[in-house]
């Protein structure tokens, strides 16, 4: 049984309505992305626990695959059209083109990626530091104390380590760590 035989005009058709179809989703992404800052495609929530995806999970994101089709559907579309290549062969080369475009849009995608840094501060570099209270602590109660650590200055939780109450903006020293928790004594 022989294929059905598909004309030209309907494959440049096919490659072009696709072509400007992810064209378009792909831009309106990029201009939600920029404008809001979230990624449309990504659920926000807290979570207790830590999640990991794996590297086929990234790899395949929304925005990778619509640039695969961006890249495949605009040179299929002009290598028919356009350079006048034979069916299979400009399937080929767009096929080869969307593939570029998808691994370019995902290894962009690491790479913004990378730039998001959490730091964990080593507390136990605040012993003996000196900063001052960022809140009222009662006799050996907690609140807030804004202290450099790493040359970064923070605000973080600390223990009065006393029986005395300590104002906000009271010097305080550092005396001990003990489990990422500072106590603190006023100076």
């Amino acid at each position: 049984m022989a294929m059905p035989q598909i004309d030209t005009a309907t494959i440049v058709a096919g490659y072009y309505y696709l072509a400007i179809f992810s064209t378009l989703i792909f831009t309106i992404k990029l201009i939600l992305f920029t404008i809001t800052g979230v990624d449309g495609t990504e659920v926000s929530a807290d979570f207790t626990t830590e999640i990991d995806t794996d590297f086929s999970f990234n790899f395949l994101s929304v925005q990778s695959v619509l640039a695969f089709f961006m890249g495949f559907g605009w040179m299929g579309y002009a290598g028919i059209h356009q350079f006048k290549y034979s069916n299979w062969m400009a399937f080929g080369i767009a096929f080869a083109v969307g593939l570029l475009f998808l691994i370019g849009s995902a290894y962009l995608m690491f790479g913004v990626k990378k730039l998001e840094k959490n730091v964990k501060k080593d507390y136990t570099k605040a012993l003996n530091q000196q900063g001052k209270a960022y809140t009222n602590f009662a006799p050996k109660g907690q609140g807030q104390i804004e202290i450099e650590i790493n040359e970064q200055l923070s605000v973080i939780e600390a223990v009065n380590n006393t029986e005395e109450e300590i104002k906000a903006f009271d010097r305080i020293k550092v005396v001990n760590v003990d489990k990422d928790i500072l106590y603190i004594e006023k100076i």
